[in-house]
């Protein structure tokens, strides 16, 4: 059966799958939604003795229904190749009693990378597939990682550009380091004087100018996106959960048909709103648990059933959740007003106008399966700390809000349903905040003598993904005022 997809806001419906990933954001302004959530039509006990590969054909074939098999199977084959450094591409591993579901064994050593890899081969097959002959520009905002694994997958790509806006002085080092180092002739990235809110805020504006787009059209140009706003970079998320769910199965850890819990870090809720689809889908999920740090907009939202971004922005040691506007909360509001786009419309426009809006009792008790959490940096590193010392086993400052938000939530429930926590970055992307966790104050320490040390205290060997920028040329140095991203756009794109 066919999923056609919809914007959120009502403006646009109708559209195949490739036609929603080649747009990125609609129209309006909203985003892409299938018409419905299909559910798997393969049994776990298959599904547990699958591949990676495998579980992703069976997922993604139910989503992109206008993308043959050959077709699918090509972007798969070429996204979850040698390019990630294990066999399982998403190991679990098993640590005080939680299932780490380690997301962070692509290229660029974050959970980016499991949709990232797969969305170049996604949109160049869909430009065919739509007979596009423009270029296709990827323009993204990103709070660290979705940069550099979204250049990483559409370097040298061709037919396509890449353009990345992220706050400067609001990333890891490293997260910087591999941004600024990226290669290819076709990627562009941009230091905003802003936070990542005000990136994505200024790219959504960007998109939604229509006199712009008309000009770029007349240059030869499309605007697309790599963020989480577009379906091809959800629906690959939703692979990682079925197929955790069936190793549990497959490795005696659970029987089939036991309910799990999720845990996830969360910022822009794409990640977690992934693992709801797989609960819809047919995956056996009883909680779904939103992990946030200082920015807890989310957490109180759950709480109290008003999302209110009116507050002040915290920079913490776990930058990729630095988020005040989760864009991917507009699918689940959407999905829990009944797919009223109006409804969703009106949210949203009370967001933009307002900062804030409130849902309803009815929309509160479909969301019941979700629960927020949160963790300051003091309980994150203390966490991290802890985990150590009592596993060996090492996480980044965002699996550590995960895991500390779980931690609480089992204390306070007594709740003790198996447990998979969504490990989103390696810790040698985030080695000083990781350290200072571990040991104390680095101090003026160099970044790569913490990395080095990081090394001996977690046993792992360091990813090429860090040893490769260490001595990298810097090739990006262009910065932009928030007001001026879309004249810089114009330059990149323009000037050539």
């Amino acid at each position: 059966m066919n999923v056609s997809y919809q914007s959120t806001r009502g403006g646009e419906s109708g559209l195949s799958a490739s036609q929603a990933i080649l747009k990125g954001l609609a129209e309006d302004g909203g985003l892409f939604m299938p018409t419905f959530i299909p559910k798997l039509d393969i049994s776990i006990e298959e599904l547990a003795g699958m591949t990676y590969q495998q579980t992703a054909y069976e997922v993604l074939k139910l989503f992109l229904t206008d993308y043959t098999k050959e077709e699918l199977e090509y972007c798969i084959n070429h996204a979850y190749d040698s390019k990630f450094d294990t066999e399982e591409i998403a190991p679990l591993v098993k640590a005080d009693g939680a299932y780490y579901l380690e997301l962070f064994h692509g290229s660029t050593i974050a959970f980016k990378d499991m949709a990232l890899s797969i969305l170049p081969y996604f949109m160049t097959t869909a430009a065919r597939k739509n007979h596009v002959e423009n270029e296709i520009v990827i323009l993204t905002a990103t709070s660290g990682d979705t940069g550099k694994a979204a250049m990483a997958g559409f370097a040298d790509v061709p037919g396509t550009r890449i353009i990345v806006f992220y706050p400067k002085g609001g990333v890891s080092k490293v997260q910087e380091l591999q941004m600024v180092t990226q290669k290819g002739e076709n990627t562009s990235v941009v230091a905003i004087h802003g936070n990542f809110d005000d990136a994505q805020t200024g790219v959504k504006k960007i998109f939604g100018d229509k006199e712009f787009a008309k000009t770029l059209e007349e240059r030869g140009f499309q605007l697309s996106s790599a963020n989480s706003i577009n379906i091809g970079r959800l629906v690959p998320q939703v692979v990682y959960y079925v197929y955790a769910y069936a190793k549990l199965v497959q490795n005696g850890e659970i029987k089939n048909g036991d309910e799990i819990n999720i845990t996830v870090p969360t910022g822009n809720f794409g990640n977690i709103l992934s693992a709801y689809i797989a609960k819809e889908m047919g995956v056996p999920v009883k909680t779904l648990i939103c992990a946030s740090n200082d920015n807890k907009v989310l957490y109180d939202f759950f709480q109290t059933g008003t999302y209110d971004r009116k507050r002040d922005f915290i920079l913490t040691s776990s930058p990729s959740m630095d988020i005040l506007i989760s864009s991917n909360l507009e699918r689940l509001i959407y999905l829990s007003a009944g797919c009223d786009a109006a409804a969703n419309k009106a949210f949203m426009e009370a967001l933009g106008s307002t900062g804030a809006y409130t849902v309803t009792d009815e929309m509160r008790a479909f969301m019941k399966d979700f629960v927020g959490g949160y963790a300051d940096e003091k309980t994150n590193a203390a966490r991290i700390k802890a985990l150590y010392e009592e596993t060996g086993y090492v996480i980044d400052t965002h699996t550590g809000v995960a895991s500390a938000v779980y931690e609480h939530y089992v204390k306070e429930t007594g709740d003790r349903t198996p447990t998979v926590i969504a490990s989103t970055a390696s810790p040698y992307k985030f080695s000083h905040s990781v350290m200072e966790a571990l040991n104390g104050d680095q101090g003026d320490k160099d970044e790569f003598a913490i990395i080095d040390d990081l090394c001996k205290a977690a046993n792992v060997a360091i990813p090429n993904a860090v040893e490769e920028i260490r001595n990298a040329q810097i090739r990006h140095t262009r910065e932009s005022d928030v007001d001026d991203m879309e004249k810089t756009v114009s330059e990149i794109l323009l000037s050539k």
